[in-house]
Order: C-alpha cells, then sequence, then structure tokens
C-alpha cells in the first residue's frame, strides 16, 4: 500500500506542477503540456524544460502523433472491445485516487505566519550560493607557476588583468588560455577543492601567492569578482516555502488516513 501511494504521489507531484501550456492543435483538439508529461513519465530524471529545442519538438511531434493515432483508435470502435473495457475498469480505481489526491492537496492551506516562521527557523537554508569569477594560469610544473606569479607581482587592476591574460595567451596549457584564462562565473563544487579554496579565499583583484596543485597541472588564479553569501529576502522565499510546507503536509495527512484505514481493514498476506 506505501508503494502504491508513493507512486501515485510522484504521478500527482507531477501533473500538480503543471501549467495549462499548449504547444500544438491537431484538427482543433490541443497538444498540452499533460500530454507531454505523459510521455517524459519515459525519461526518468529528464525535464522537458531541460531538452534541447530540436528534443522538444520531437518530444511534442511524438504527443501528435499519439492524438491522431488515439483518434484513429476511438474511430475504430475500441470502445465495445472487451479487453479495452477490462482495462479500463481496472485503471478506474488508481484515477480516482489520483483525483481525490488532488482535491485534498488543493484544500490546503499554509498562513504567511507559517511560512515566515519556517523561514526565520530555517534561515541557514535561504543564504544565495557563493560564486566568483576568475582566470587561471596552468602549467606542467611549480617552478614555471611560480616565475609567472613572480612576474605578476605589483600589479594591480587593469594593469595586472592585461598581464595576466597577456601570459595565459601564451603560457598556459589549460584549453581557456586562448581565452586569456577566463573561466567565467562559477560556485565551489564547480571546480576541484584546491582550486575553489584558491579562487574564494582571496579577494577581487587578487593573485594566488603561491602555486595551487590539481590533478591538472600547477595553477595562478586571479580572482575577478565575487558575489553571493547573502540572505535571500523571504518575500523571494515566500512562494517556495508555501509550496514546501504545502506538500509536506499533503504527505502527512495522506499517510494518516492511510494508516488510519489500514487498521480497519482486513489484510491477508499472501
Amino acid at each position: 500500500m506505501k508503494r502504491a501511494i508513493v507512486g501515485t504521489l510522484a504521478i500527482f507531484a507531477m501533473s500538480a506542477s503543471l501549467n495549462a501550456a499548449v504547444y500544438a492543435t491537431v484538427n482543433g483538439i490541443e497538444v498540452t503540456d499533460k500530454d507531454v508529461a505523459n510521455l517524459m513519465r519515459t525519461m526518468p530524471g529528464v525535464k522537458f524544460e531541460t531538452l534541447q529545442p530540436q528534443q522538444r519538438t520531437k518530444v511534442i511531434d511524438q504527443a501528435i502523433e499519439r492524438k491522431l493515432l488515439a483518434k484513429e483508435a476511438l474511430k475504430s470502435g475500441i470502445e465495445k472491445d472487451t479487453e479495452y473495457k477490462k482495462t479500463l475498469e481496472s485503471i478506474k480505481s488508481d484515477l480516482a485516487l489520483e483525483v481525490w489526491m488532488k482535491r485534498v492537496y488543493e484544500k490546503i492551506k499554509v498562513s504567511e505566519a507559517d511560512a515566515k516562521a519556517y523561514f526565520e527557523k530555517n534561515s541557514d537554508k535561504f543564504v544565495k550560493p557563493e560564486t566568483a569569477k576568475a582566470r587561471h594560469i596552468v602549467v606542467k610544473d611549480e617552478e614555471a607557476a611560480k616565475k609567472i606569479i613572480k612576474e605578476l607581482s605589483g600589479l594591480k587592476a587593469e594593469a595586472l588583468t592585461t598581464k595576466f591574460i597577456e601570459l595565459a595567451k601564451t603560457k598556459s596549457t589549460g584549453p581557456s588560455g586562448a581565452n586569456g584564462g577566463d573561466l567565467g562565473w562559477f560556485n565551489k563544487k564547480q571546480m576541484v577543492g584546491a582550486f575553489s579554496e584558491a579562487a574564494f579565499g582571496q579577494g577581487k583583484g587578487e593573485v594566488t601567492k603561491t602555486p595551487v596543485k590539481t590533478q591538472f597541472g600547477y595553477h595562478v588564479i586571479l580572482t575577478e569578482d565575487k558575489k553571493g553569501g547573502e540572505k535571500i529576502k523571504f518575500s523571494d522565499a515566500k512562494v517556495q516555502i508555501e509550496n514546501g510546507l504545502k506538500m509536506e503536509k499533503f504527505r502527512n495527512d495522506v499517510a494518516k488516513i492511510a494508516k488510519d484505514l489500514r487498521k480497519k481493514a482486513k489484510i491477508v498476506m499472501k
């Protein structure tokens, strides 16, 4: 029973998050995000929004074909088929459960006071991740890295950046060398530990004082800018918190109802 509820919850959670988007029409019949969601269920862990445009078009084309084929199936008189009737009967209880759960979910209300209390109690969760913008020069041996650091010594601001780009283009063995060692913006988890520690451990406009060793070689890092780390405002997190609390209450309510029903039911394990 627990597995069944969890499975239905997954389906419900997916359908409840959809907007009424229409991707196409087939002979006047709309192809919506719900049709797309049905296809995406065959690809666990993959989100339609993250697919490439060409892939999204392919999924929509499949949804269109299903509409056409379903119409053809109905025209054939399949509804009178015995197997069709038996299958329809078997899915009625699952459908009833899904619709019922949707109704239960819709009735749940979360007050602003509850959302604010959660926000204040879990303030550490509502912090923008720190990101850094950096350039690097990577070479094969430590001595070469030390020489580069010496060449950059004493330079600041624009002069430092200009010289760093020049050295990156001429000395770096990494693929970013051609772009002056530019790595763009990244968070701590996107880089190997030693590299992140060095890049985030120094201030804006600073270059590492000693070479940073990783499996890729020895790095000289220029941290150009840093941002993030500040607390997210309640007004920006309110909807997210309310949705999370609502889903949590929904799960607890359904679990309680299921537990009470089990107590009254005659269950025989075979």
